[in-house]
């Protein structure tokens, strides 16, 4: 039994996601696809607000301003409801960092997911796209080639054509 071709020996040492694309090269078939839309759940899209809020200018103006009219309120006051260390203010700015950083950590995973995703599929269409031009400078090279040999047959049959014309000239002069 003979050695199997070096390509199958080649085929069998890619991983499975490069075998899908040269399943895909071989089948002219597109790697580029829409990927399946995914309604984001309730969670996930208070996440992103949550996200796209706290990490806005709107969200910083808005956390000065209640802090400064916690403050004013607390020092203008006869009877302060949080007196100077501010205690109760320190609480809730806790509470709010502490519910706030695990909301932009989910938002942020998802977004991390999903541009893992968005490189993966990246990878495939640029693997795809490196397979075509190789297979196309291979056609160019056979296509090439076969002209070149064409067009060596033709200089020889003009080198033979004009040795008979030589031949001719010679006899009748």
């Amino acid at each position: 039994m003979s050695d199997p071709h070096p390509l199958v020996s080649e085929l069998t040492k890619l991983s499975a996601v490069e075998r899908r694309i040269v399943e895909h090269f071989i089948q002219r078939r597109r790697v580029a696809t829409e990927p399946p839309a995914r309604k984001a759940t309730f969670g996930e899209r208070v996440a992103d607000h949550v996200a796209s809020f706290g990490g806005s200018w709107s969200f910083i103006g808005l956390a000065l301003a209640t802090i400064a009219a916690w403050i004013a309120a607390n020092v203008a006051w006869q009877k302060s409801f949080d007196p100077y260390p501010f205690i109760l203010l320190n609480l809730v700015l806790s509470c709010l960092a502490g519910l706030q950083a695990p909301i932009i950590m989910m938002s942020q995973n998802r977004h991390a997911a999903r541009d893992r995703a968005d490189a993966q599929h990246d990878y495939d269409v640029n693997t795809k796209a490196e397979l075509e031009i190789v297979a196309l400078h291979a056609k160019l090279d056979e296509i090439r080639d076969e002209k070149w040999v064409a067009l060596v047959a033709l200089q020889d049959r003009q080198i033979t054509l004009l040795e008979t014309l030589l031949q001719a000239g010679k006899t009748g002069a």
